[in-house]
């Protein structure tokens, strides 16, 4: 269990996302969903160019950040560094519940928040909430589980002025939707698990449909909170 103080403008709100001497607070029910205008905050639970599999516990009181473990009880460690940083918008939630439709081949929620690939230039920290400009998603399938991935830049990335929706990010950053969509396709094949598949002929959608995505996790997690929807072992507070 990790205990991280928040250094990110938030800290009168959220001081700890663990068990401290002062009022735990949620990484995902206590951070708002939106940053300003245009703008949704960003947990990070992984840094860039790093290999923990860092989460939040859903099901755990206060949702720490911990790092996944193995069948075999062991912490768990991609094969390679991830080349992103890579977290999840507070209050949103997949449930697993609803099917999707035919393009997501009707696979249901993966019982999570939304993720998020942030592709700023700067490592952020594990705990931290960044201020993220959506660009695109990518409707991952993982073990027949519809996970999608938001990809986002910081707000105060130099970039971020250049880039509003994937068509920017593939003219001006080229190599980086396709790296992203091939790094989630293989990154579980060296435990012999296989490939992930995507929905919508694997083309990244565009802001728009990104803003859709985000709106519905969104409203399923109010329902999910509300108490009109099965928590299924979450912990909601």
């Amino acid at each position: 269990m990790r205990t991280e103080a928040m250094d990110d403008g938030f800290s009168d709100k959220i001081s700890y996302f663990d068990m401290t001497p002062r009022q735990p607070r949620s990484p995902w029910h206590d951070v708002p969903l939106e940053a300003g205008p245009g703008l949704y905050n960003f947990v990070c639970e992984i840094p860039r160019m790093t290999r923990a599999k860092m989460e939040v516990d859903t099901k755990a009181a206060h949702n720490p950040i911990v790092q996944d473990v193995t069948k075999k009880g062991e912490p768990r460690y991609y094969h390679g560094p991830i080349f992103w940083n890579y977290g999840c918008l507070p209050m949103t939630w997949e449930d697993p519940g609803i099917k999707g439709t035919a393009e997501v081949m009707e696979c249901k929620g993966d019982n999570d928040p939304l993720d998020v690939v942030e592709i700023g230039s700067v490592a952020r920290a594990s705990g931290s909430v960044t201020p993220v400009k959506p660009l695109g998603v990518l409707a991952m399938i993982d073990d027949g589980e519809l996970d999608w991935k938001v990809i986002a830049i910081a707000a105060d990335d130099p970039m971020a002025a250049k880039l509003d929706d994937v068509t920017d990010l593939d003219e001006q950053l080229p190599g980086t939707t396709s790296g992203i969509r091939e790094w989630f396709r293989w990154y579980k094949t060296p435990d012999a698990k296989p490939i992930n598949k995507f929905g919508y002929d694997e083309k990244v959608l565009n802001k728009a449909e990104c803003l859709k995505v985000i709106a519905e996790t969104h409203a399923r997690y109010v329902a999910l909170v509300a108490g009109r929807t099965d928590t299924v072992g979450l912990w909601t507070g």
